[in-house]
């Protein structure tokens, strides 16, 4: 990848367009992009950055967008990226503009424009650009794939941070694994590993499954067979359980084959002794059955005699009720027609009361003629109706003109008095909504200053807690030194204490005839003996244990000092030297400012709405009034049409009235007069039809007595019965014939009167035998069902455990062979002697290869004295695989790079950054990077190893490559030539290129 051209407009500290020409910088080779501080360096290379990836690196992806717009660009200067570059022998133009917010176009306020992007390609043979896309996700694919590196991946191999790196070279074992997991993208390694502890899982569980409910059925099995089953003491997952459940099934199954055999047996002895006693039992009842049968038909037979005489009784009273009965159609007739005819004579009575007195004598004809004189004057009064209820509407008509016309005056005069309050209204209105949108843009402003100051502040107070930390820190390391040096004489004196001694101590482990350790003489005349104060060895190795646990505490305490300088030093880079309470004060009245422009801005909305309320409001008054004036001129036509009507109607209701108050009441009277008329005619009607026929029933009843041999008609009412009597009558002499017939039949049967002969029986005695016997039947029947039950059950679940037992093998195998495997890949297998996780493995082999590469730049950069070595030792109680140490050839010992100084630091992590993006871009398929650039960190240099440095790096531009250094260090612009300088001002940052 080889960057040519970058265009900026309105980005970052950028107010205006700035271009940088790298194709002119890349001539030298080596570049350097300096400026002062806050001048904007970092946000060229965050201007690449966006360009390709469509964010800025690291901390500052603070969001998307108007984050990026300048403060100090022209509010119609839209934000815009453009950079041309060849990767992978194409060459390309990317152009990003993020969303930004303008003014709108018509009316007030503003809106927000969304992002564009866009891909260009040169074409050569033509000689022109083409266009390739415009979507954000097909550039940011087609970049990717390109680049073979995730935005992660860029920031660490192109721009290279030395401060991540610094930290790198300093973190653990976990913190690297992360970093080194992020650039090479092991992370599918890591779902290997948990894809195999899940498998793992769901295996255990599946055969502790199998197992559990294996047992199950074993304990089932165990409370079918009761006592003849054991089962051993196992646990789900336990070896031997499936052998130890299948031999307990068998036996129970045998046992439980035997018991139902017995119980068969049983079981047909007790149905023989069941069906005698059965049979006995129905002798000895049949024979009580008829021995009672014939005592009862003889005590039946004495009440029958009894009963004769009331017998013929009722047979002569129903006699003369059937006779009865045909009279009674009569008896109802004449009844009927009595009730009837006393109905309708007060029907008539109460007809007559109302009627007046001119008519009071009249006939039905007479009355029905009044009726119909009536009926027809009330028939003339329809027309006098209409028009009464006509004159009532014409007067709510014109109360209604008249309550229209005073809410239209109300109208008229309410929308003049509004109206002219309205140029007042909507000057005032206006400036609140210009006062609130300047607000607005006021909080904006504010905002954007902000959050600087509260990092700053922030940073400010961290570098005074960490000053504090140091000089704490740093007396620790002194004392924890001191300690160290201490216990390492004190191990030293008794070392030698114990060599002068270590005559006496060999001598003591001689013995007669053994030969001697150190001479090979078996006779041993004269061994030296122990003086007072000999250092044994325990004692020995207890001091050195203590000076080793005394160099281990110094050694931490020197990483922990240099943990506290590192972030002293990056708050101090952020912060400065401006005091606490300074940088407060000022964090403090920005927030004022920004908190008072917020709450001006906050009625912005409500002030365009007012605004725009006001305006509605005036177009409702303006179409009210006009609305009002159209209805005035039309009441004027309607209320004159409507007098002269009212003065035609009441003329012709004065004609309809008469005497009456109004045409309703007379009609009212005319109705009332008709109806009474028509029901006095139809009662009267009613009561000489209803005497007629009285007259005619009376006849037809005496005739019906006289034919069915009665004196008089109340003779044969007197004999009637009514349904209740006779059917109880009935009864009554169908009960003594049938109770006749059935005692009859009762004592003709021979076989009743045989048993009559016969001796009492004693069903109780033999239903006692049969219920015994009844009752060994069952228990025996019991016993034969849960018998064969049992057996059937123990069968059943002797199968399924046996199928069980045969689809549980496979799962066990597979069991064991997940679990090897997930066990080795996440270290804890005994076959994995450094327990490395496969991801850490994997990232070892990385780190290895980073190393390796750093190591060939280190060396020269410190003149031969350090090398960058990977270490599998483990740290603590933790794993294996990711540690990083540095060989002095000085001293010829292996030390933590946490104990290498500021300067070490700086150019060891530069060799670390310089071979990690060697790896990476190998493991990412080999692209060529072109354009390099360092960001920081040469402050640390002395002469000579700034020299040595930039020797280095000067090889990186072999083959073509260029590297930019950014940094502000003065003495850079002396030694690198090509310079890219940032120049800060008050409108904005502007870039100025030189060189090359």
């Amino acid at each position: 990848m080889r960057l040519h051209r970058l265009d900026i407009t309105a980005f970052g500290p950028f107010g205006c367009s700035q271009s940088v020409d790298f194709d002119a910088l890349s001539t030298a080779g080596l570049f350097l992009l300096h400026g002062p501080t806050g001048a904007g360096k970092t946000s060229v290379l965050d201007a690449v950055c966006y360009a390709l990836y469509g964010t800025v690196p690291g901390v500052r992806q603070t969001g998307q967008g108007m984050n990026l717009r300048s403060d100090h660009a022209e509010p119609g200067t839209r934000t815009e990226i453009r950079l041309e570059l060849t990767v992978a022998g194409r060459r390309l133009e990317i152009t990003r503009q993020p969303p930004w917010e303008r003014r709108k176009l018509r009316g007030t306020g503003t809106t927000v424009d969304k992002a564009q992007t866009w891909l260009r390609e040169y074409d050569a043979p033509a000689g022109a650009w083409k266009d390739l896309s415009r979507s954000h996700q097909e550039i940011g694919e087609e970049v990717t794939q390109l680049l073979g590196m995730s935005r992660e991946q860029f920031c660490q191999v192109v721009l290279l941070p030395q401060g991540d790196f610094a930290r790198f070279l300093r973190a653990d074992a976990e913190a690297r694994g992360r970093l080194l997991g992020r650039l090479f993208d092991t992370q599918r390694f890591a779902d290997v590993e948990k894809r195999l502890a899940e498998r793992r899982r769901a295996s255990e569980a599946r055969v502790r499954e199998g197992d559990a409910a294996l047992l199950a059925d074993a304990h089932r099995m165990q409370q079918e067979a009761g006592g003849a089953m054991e089962l051993p003491e196992l646990s789900p997952g336990e070896p031997g359980l499936a052998e130890a459940v299948l031999a307990a099934a068998a036996v129970a199954r045998s046992t439980a084959r035997e018991h139902l055999t017995v119980a068969r047996c049983r079981l047909a002895t007790a149905e023989s002794a069941h069906d005698a006693a059965r049979q006995a039992l129905d002798e000895a009842r049949e024979l009580a059955r008829l021995q009672s049968r014939f005592a009862e038909a003889r005590e039946r037979a004495e009440r029958l005699q009894q009963g004769a005489d009331a017998y013929r009784e009722a047979q002569e009273r129903m006699a003369r009720a059937r006779k009865a009965e045909t009279v009674a159609p009569a008896l109802d007739l004449r009844d009927a027609a009595e009730d009837e005819h006393r109905e309708a004579a007060r029907a008539e009575a109460r007809a007559r009361v109302d009627l007046p007195g001119a008519h009071a004598g009249d006939g039905p004809a007479g009355l029905a003629a009044a009726a119909r004189r009536a009926t027809g004057e009330l028939g003339g009064l329809e027309s006098a109706r209409r028009a009464e209820r006509r004159l009532t509407q014409v007067a709510e008509e014109r109360a209604a003109l008249d309550q229209q016309e005073r809410a239209d005056e109300d109208v008229l005069r309410e929308a003049d008095a509004w109206l002219a309050d309205w140029d007042a209204t909507r000057a005032t209105l206006r400036s609140r909504v210009e006062s609130a949108q300047e607000a607005a843009t006021r909080a904006e402003q504010l905002a954007v200053r902000r959050e600087p100051a509260q990092r700053r502040l922030a940073a400010a107070r961290r570098r005074d807690e960490l000053a504090a930390d140091l000089e704490r820190a740093r007396d620790r390391a002194l004392a924890s030194g001191q300690r160290a040096v201490e216990a390492r004489a004190r191990w030293l004196d008794l070392k030698e204490q114990r060599l002068n001694g270590i005559a006496a101590e060999l001598a003591a482990q001689l013995a007669d005839g053994e030969p001697c350790a150190v001479c090979g003489a078996t006779e041993h005349p004269a061994p030296a003996r122990k003086v007072a104060g000999h250092v044994d060895r325990e004692t020995e190795e207890r001091a050195l244990t203590d000076c080793r646990r005394a160099e281990e505490r110094q050694a931490e305490d020197e990483r922990s000092l240099g943990a506290v300088r590192e972030a002293l030093a990056a708050a101090t880079a952020e912060a400065g030297d401006t005091p606490v309470e300074r940088l407060a004060a000022e964090a403090d009245v920005l927030e004022r400012e920004h908190a008072e422009a917020r709450r001006d801005a906050s009625g912005l909305h409500a002030a365009h709405e007012e605004l725009r309320r006001a305006e509605q409001e005036r177009e409702r008054r303006l179409d009210e009034r006009q609305r009002a004036a159209v209805r005035t001129a039309a009441r004027l036509t309607r209320r004159e049409n409507l007098e002269r009507e009212q003065v035609s109607l009441e003329q012709e209701l004065t004609q309809a009235r008469g005497s009456a108050t109004s045409v309703a009441a007379r009609a009212a009277e005319l109705e009332r007069q008709a109806a009474r008329l028509t029901e006095a005619a139809d009662a009267a009607r009613a009561a000489e039809d209803a005497a007629q026929r009285l007259k005619d029933a009376d006849a037809r009843l005496a005739d019906a007595a006289y034919r069915a041999g009665f004196d008089t008609p109340r003779a044969a009412a007197a004999a009637l019965l009514d349904d209740a009597a006779h059917r109880e009558l009935q009864h009554r002499l169908d009960a003594w014939q049938n109770e006749e017939a059935a005692v009859r039949a009762v004592l003709a049967e021979s076989g009743t009167a045989a048993a009559a002969q016969q001796p009492p029986a004693d069903p109780d005695a033999a239903e006692r035998t049969a219920a015994e016997a009844a009752r060994r039947l069952r228990e025996a029947a019991s016993a034969r069902d849960a018998a064969a039950r049992r057996s059937s059950e123990l069968d059943r679940l002797s199968a399924r455990a046996a199928e069980s037992v045969r689809r549980l093998g496979p799962l066990r195998e597979e069991y064991d062979r997940v679990a090897r495997l997930a066990a080795l890949t996440a270290g804890t297998s005994a076959d994995n002697e450094r327990r490395m996780r496969l991801e850490s493995y994997v990232l070892a082999a990385r780190l290895e290869q980073v190393a390796a590469a750093a190591t060939v730049r280190l060396h020269r950069m410190s003149s031969g004295r350090y090398t960058l070595v990977h270490s599998d030792d483990r740290t603590g109680r933790g794993r294996s695989g990711l540690g990083l140490h540095v060989v002095d050839a000085w001293t010829g010992r292996e030390r933590d790079t946490a104990t290498l100084s500021g300067g070490e630091t700086f150019f060891a992590s530069l060799a670390l950054a310089l071979g990690l993006a060697d790896v990476v871009t190998d493991e990412a398929g080999g692209v060529r990077l072109d354009t390099l650039f360092i960001d920081e960190g040469f402050g640390s240099l002395d002469d000579q190893t700034l020299d040595e440095v930039l020797d280095v790096l000067d090889t990186l531009r072999e083959r073509d490559r260029s590297v930019g250094i950014v940094s502000h260090v003065a003495d850079l612009r002396r030694r690198v030539h090509a310079q890219l300088e940032v120049v800060k001002g008050r409108s904005g940052s502007s870039l100025r290129q030189r060189g090359g």
